[in-house]
C-alpha cells in the first residue's frame, strides 16, 4: 500500500511538471513580430485601428510561406530587448538598424537601405549640417538616430540642446509647433510623413549617417534566423518582395538578391 501511495505521488509530480512546462513552452506556431507602431511606413496604426505597414507586409507573407500564424505586437521601442529576452516576441522587424547593433542580435541578411537625416521646417534657414549650431535638435530615445549622433560628437557639440522624444511622431509635432528646430530620424519615415501629412517640412541634402535594416532575433536563435532568411531570399527571387516594395513606396528599394 505504501509503495502504491510513492508511485502514484510520483507520477502526479511528474503530470504537474509536464503541465507547467506545456504551459512556459512557446507556442512555435505563431511569429510573433515586435514592432514600433509610430513608425511609418515601416510598422504603423492604420485609420481603422489594424496593424499595418511596408515591414509588416513582408513579415505576414514570410510567416505565411513558414505555416505560422503572424501576430503583429507592438513594444515600446526601449523595451525591444526585454521583450525578445523574455520570449514576448520572436523578433524585431521594424525599420531595425544593423549598424551599430551587430553583436547584440542574430540577424538576417540586410533587406534595405536608410539614412539618418535631418528633418526642418521649410522656412527654417536651416540648409546644412553646420547650420544646426545652437539649435534644439530631436531624436527618439534607444534609436539608430541617436546612435548616430553619439558617435558624432563633432556635430552634436556644436547643438544647443538635444532632446530625446518616445517616438518620431511625437518630434513632428514638437517640430511642427516650433518647440523643437530639426529632428534627426530614418530617411524612410520622414519622406513618408512628409508626402503623406503634407506638413511644410523638408529634409536636408547633407545625411548624418548610412545604415542597412535587416530582421533582428535574439543573440543565438540561428534557426529561426535561417528559416526567415530562406523565405526572403524567395520571396525576393519570385517578385513578392519587390511588389510589396513598389506598393509602399512606389519603386522596389530591397537590396536582397541584388
Amino acid at each position: 500500500m505504501v509503495m502504491k501511495k510513492v508511485v502514484a505521488s510520483v507520477l502526479a509530480a511528474a503530470t504537474m511538471a509536464l503541465a507547467f512546462a506545456g504551459c512556459g513552452k512557446k507556442d512555435d506556431k505563431k511569429f510573433v513580430v515586435g514592432f514600433d507602431q509610430e513608425f511609418p511606413p515601416m510598422g504603423f496604426v492604420a485609420d481603422d485601428g489594424s496593424y499595418v505597414g511596408f515591414d509588416l507586409d513582408l513579415a505576414k507573407e514570410a510567416a505565411k510561406r513558414m505555416g505560422r500564424e503572424f501576430v503583429a505586437q507592438p513594444i515600446a521601442w526601449d523595451s525591444k530587448d526585454q521583450e525578445l529576452a523574455t520570449g514576448n516576441i520572436d523578433c524585431i522587424w521594424n525599420g531595425f538598424t544593423i549598424s551599430g547593433r551587430e553583436d547584440g542580435y542574430t540577424w538576417t541578411e540586410a533587406y534595405m537601405v536608410n539614412d539618418q537625416v535631418v528633418v526642418v521646417k521649410n522656412d527654417s534657414g536651416i540648409a546644412s549640417l553646420g547650420d544646426l549650431a545652437g539649435k534644439t535638435v530631436a531624436v527618439q530615445k534607444d534609436s539608430s538616430g541617436l546612435a548616430a549622433l553619439n558617435d558624432n560628437a563633432a556635430l552634436t557639440g556644436t547643438f544647443g540642446e538635444l532632446i530625446e522624444l518616445d517616438s518620431y511622431l511625437n518630434a513632428m509635432m514638437e517640430l511642427e509647433m516650433g518647440s523643437v528646430d530639426a529632428i534627426v530620424m530614418d530617411e524612410t519615415v520622414a519622406r513618408y510623413e512628409i508626402q503623406t501629412s503634407g506638413k511644410p517640412f523638408i529634409v536636408l541634402d547633407e545625411a548624418v549617417a548610412s545604415e542597412e535594416y535587416g530582421v533582428g532575433f535574439l543573440k543565438g536563435n540561428t534557426a529561426l534566423r535561417d528559416e526567415v532568411q530562406k523565405t526572403l531570399e524567395a520571396m525576393a527571387a519570385d517578385g513578392t518582395m519587390a511588389q510589396i516594395s513598389n506598393t509602399w513606396f512606389g519603386s522596389d528599394v530591397t537590396i536582397i538578391g541584388k
